[in-house]
C-alpha cells in the first residue's frame, strides 16, 4: 500500500484515473518519477491556461520572492495588489467598457460563488436564486445547492435550499424557448416560483458537458433579469481567462453581468486566487462582513499581473486561441465521423471542446486508452459521457496535433473493443 492509499481520504478522484506519481511539469507536459512525459489535456481543470511553470510568469514570481515581497497580507494594501488591480482595470475591464468593484474572496472558485450569492441576497433582500440544469458552481454548501450534479449534491448531508432550477439553453431541444418558460413562471403569481435575488449561469458549462449558451439566449436572459428585478451572475471560473477565445466567456453576447466570478486561471500560474467583480452599486458590504484569511495571496497577484501583461495587452493571443480552436474542431469532427456510433456530437467552444459519446462507459474507456498513450484527459457531462479537450491555451500547434492524433488512436482502440464485445 502506497502512502496515498494509507493516508489520503477516499474522496480523491483524479489520482484514480491517472495512477502515477508526477514529479515535474513544464509547458503542456507532466513528468512522472521515471521522467516519462504525459501531454496534459486537463490543465488543472482549467487552472493552467498558460501551461505549467510558464517561464515568463515564473520569472516574475521568483524575482518577487527573491526581494522578500509580501506573501500573505490578509486584505491589507500592498504594492502587489495595487499593481494587479491597475492592470486588471487597464488591460481587461476598461477596454471592454466594464466598471466593476473587485472583491477578493477566499482562494477557491467556490469561495467566489458563495460571496456572489451572499451579496446578491443581501442587496435584494430575497433568499432565492435561479440556477440551471447541468450547472456546476462548486461543492461548498451554498455553491453545491446551485450545482445540478446529483453526485456532488449527495455529499452535502443536509437539505439544499433556496434554489430554483431552470432549463439551460437547449436543454429541451433547439425548438423550445426556455426563457419564455422562465418568464411565464416568474410572471404567474400562482406558479409557485418566487422572484429570486439573482440568476447564476455559466456561458459554457464545463463540468456539465460543454453545453453552450447562445449569445441570443444570454441577451434574452439579461433582459429577463432586468424585467423581474433579478441580478445576473456569470460564473466564469472555468470558462473565463481566455478559455472560450476571449478573456470573458460572455463577450461575444455583449451582455454586462451584474456580478462575475473568476478563479482557476486568474493567477496565471495555478496559484489560488479568486475574485468577485461587482457592479459598484451592489458593493454594499460592511467592513469585514464577508472575509477570509487567504484573501491576500500576493504571490498570485504577481503572477496574475504577469499573465495579463504578457498575453492580454493586444489581440495576438486571442487570434492564436482562435486558430487552435479551429484545429481542435476539425480534428474532433474527423473523429466524430469516423467513430460512430461511439461518438454522437461535438460540444463546446474555443479550447473547451469535446465529443459526446454514447455512454459514460465509452468515454471513460477512451480516456483510459489515452492515458496509456501518455495523454491526460478527463470526461464531463451528466453521465460522464463527454471526452473533454482542455489543453493549455499556450500549447504549440505541434503538441496540439500530437495530442489530438493520440486521442484519435484512443477512439480507434475503444471502437475495436466495442466491436469485439458486440460480436462476441
Amino acid at each position: 500500500m502506497n502512502i496515498f492509499q494509507q493516508m489520503e481520504s477516499e474522496v480523491r478522484s483524479y489520482s484514480r484515473a491517472f495512477p502515477v506519481i508526477f514529479k515535474q511539469a513544464r509547458g503542456s507536459y507532466l513528468f512522472d518519477e521515471q521522467g516519462k512525459a504525459y501531454l496534459d489535456f486537463l490543465s488543472g481543470a482549467g487552472s493552467l491556461n498558460y501551461g505549467h511553470n510558464n517561464p515568463l510568469i515564473k520569472k516574475a514570481l521568483l524575482d518577487y520572492i527573491e526581494q522578500d515581497g509580501i506573501a500573505h497580507g490578509l486584505d491589507m494594501h500592498t504594492q502587489a495588489k495595487a499593481t494587479f488591480l491597475e492592470n486588471l482595470r487597464d488591460i481587461i475591464l476598461t477596454p471592454r467598457g466594464l466598471e466593476y468593484r473587485v472583491q477578493f474572496t477566499g482562494p477557491t472558485g467556490a469561495n467566489a460563488v458563495e460571496a456572489a450569492l451572499k451579496i446578491a441576497r443581501k442587496v435584494k433582500g430575497r433568499s432565492g436564486v435561479i440556477a440551471f440544469t447541468n450547472g456546476f458552481h462548486g461543492v461548498s454548501l451554498g455553491a453545491v445547492a446551485a450545482t445540478g450534479n446529483q453526485h456532488h449534491r449527495g455529499g452535502a448531508g443536509v437539505p439544499l435550499n433556496n434554489i430554483e432550477r431552470m432549463p439551460f439553453c437547449g436543454y429541451h431541444g433547439r425548438d423550445t424557448d426556455t426563457l419564455k418558460m422562465m418568464d411565464k413562471l416568474l410572471s404567474d403569481p400562482s406558479s409557485g416560483v418566487d422572484i429570486p435575488a439573482a440568476v447564476i449561469v455559466e456561458v459554457v458549462q464545463g463540468e456539465g458537458g460543454l453545453n453552450v449558451a447562445a449569445d441570443t439566449w444570454l441577451q434574452g436572459l439579461q433582459k429577463l433579469c432586468r424585467k423581474h428585478d433579478m441580478l445576473l451572475i456569470v460564473d466564469d471560473i472555468q470558462a473565463g481567462c481566455g478559455r472560450t477565445g476571449s478573456f470573458f466567456s460572455f463577450e461575444s453576447s455583449g451582455i454586462k453581468p451584474d456580478i462575475v466570478t473568476l478563479s482557476k486561471s486568474l493567477s496565471g500560474f495555478g496559484l489560488p486566487l479568486s475574485i468577485v467583480l461587482l457592479n459598484p452599486a451592489l458593493d454594499q458590504w460592511l467592513p469585514g462582513e464577508h472575509n477570509g484569511t487567504f484573501r491576500g495571496n500576493n504571490h498570485a497577484f504577481i503572477t496574475a499581473t504577469a499573465a495579463l501583461q504578457t498575453y492580454w495587452r493586444d489581440d495576438y493571443f486571442v487570434r492564436e486561441i482562435a486558430q487552435k480552436s479551429v484545429i481542435v474542431q476539425q480534428e474532433l469532427k474527423a473523429m466524430l465521423d469516423a467513430y460512430q456510433p461511439l461518438a454522437l456530437r461535438l460540444k463546446g467552444r474555443g479550447l473547451m471542446q469535446g465529443i459526446e459519446c454514447a455512454s459514460g462507459e465509452i468515454a471513460d474507456a477512451i480516456c483510459a486508452h489515452a492515458f496509456e498513450r501518455s495523454v491526460v484527459i478527463e470526461t464531463a457531462g451528466n453521465q460522464g459521457q463527454v471526452v473533454k479537450v482542455f489543453c493549455p491555451l499556450t500549447i504549440s500547434e505541434e503538441d496540439l496535433r500530437k495530442g489530438l492524433k493520440l486521442l484519435a488512436l484512443s477512439f480507434a482502440a475503444t471502437m475495436r473493443d466495442y466491436t469485439a464485445r458486440k460480436t462476441a
